[in-house]
């Protein structure tokens, strides 16, 4: 049985940080990922995202549905095999 490729991205968060980069399955939905990254969320940020429901993840120009999976939203990786994927996070 052949091995899930993972998808290695990380998250640009609006003070020009990063959160990752980490590896993820093609299946993960857009909901868990923003789960994943308010985890993550310098505390103390007091323009930092409150639920789920705040984060925005963008990639390539697009808001990406929470229930979509990574790979039903098509994210785009510039050419680069094993390349990270960049998305840019913004508060609602």
């Amino acid at each position: 049985m052949a091995e899930e490729e993972l998808i290695e991205l990380k998250f640009r968060l609006p003070d020009g940080n990063d959160i990752g980069p980490a590896k993820y399955s093609p299946a993960t939905t857009a909901g868990t990922l923003k789960r994943k990254i308010l985890e993550q969320w310098p505390k103390g940020d007091e323009n930092g995202p409150e639920s789920v429901s705040d984060v925005r993840l963008i990639n390539a120009g697009r808001i990406l549905d929470n229930n979509r999976t990574i790979a039903e939203s098509r994210l785009l990786v510039g050419g680069l095999p094993g390349g990270v994927i960049t998305m840019h996070c913004s508060r609602c």
